[in-house]
């Protein structure tokens, strides 16, 4: 069996009550919520959260609730923890799951098909963890660092001269979502080091951390929606 877990604090301090604010005409947390039951994945969705209302909006939306403890929905809270109390928490009444993903609550730009790659991918790999991952626009090993007083000096001398198409690709989490084995959720495992990435396209990856990112993020998404229904 397999769950989704979308861990929604109501605690957001940058954008306030930010999993359940309306983007582009719904509540935040519910493009998460349908991605997970739409992608027909999961024998359970699950939301888990410290607070009322969102509890309140997750059983509206159809999926099921879980009552986070005070300890595991502050500001430092990482996320390994949180989802393997979900998963004690649902196994009491659902049974033992093989796997479980942890949606994270704003994502307007998840697409099931990600979800259902990403599994894909862990079925194939020896890894415990696989999750979306995009590619650096310009090459790290070329960055610079800029002093105080403006001067320009680079974090690589060495690859200074090398050309950029022949430097290493690097890739950055796209933050969206984790697939990841029973147990290592269970054991604390970390994501990133036993992990393997699903490459997906950057505009997919939107990071909406405050006023601005909403803002751009909800033209992106409104421009988009216009053009799938001309096509």
């Amino acid at each position: 069996m397999k769950a989704a877990v979308i861990p929604a604090r109501g605690g957001s301090k940058r954008i306030p009550r930010k999993n359940i604010r309306p983007f582009a005409g719904k509540p935040m947390l519910a493009y998460a919520v349908s991605a997970a039951l739409s992608s027909g994945l999961f024998n359970v969705v699950a939301v888990s959260s410290e607070d009322p209302e969102i509890l309140a909006l997750a059983r509206e939306l159809g999926a099921a609730t879980l009552l986070r403890p005070a300890e595991l929905a502050d500001d430092f809270t990482p996320t390994v923890p949180v989802i393997a109390h979900a998963i004690e928490a649902l196994e009491q009444d659902a049974g033992r799951f093989d796997a479980v993903c942890c949606i994270y609550p704003a994502v307007p730009f998840l697409q099931r098909q990600d979800l259902i790659e990403a599994l894909q991918l862990l079925n194939g790999s020896a890894e415990h963890y696989a999750f979306p991952v995009v590619r650096f626009p310009s090459a790290i090993q070329r960055a610079l660092r800029l002093s105080a007083d403006g001067k320009i000096s680079p974090f690589n001398p060495d690859a200074t001269n090398i050309r950029t198409q022949d430097l290493e690709p690097a890739y950055y989490d796209a933050g969206q979502f984790y697939w990841g084995r029973r147990d290592a959720w269970l054991g604390g495992m970390p994501v990133h080091p036993n992990g393997c990435g699903l490459v997906i396209p950057e505009w997919r990856a939107v990071d909406i951390d405050t006023p601005e990112d909403w803002q751009r993020a909800e033209l992106m998404y409104r421009a988009l929606s216009v053009t799938e229904d001309r096509s």
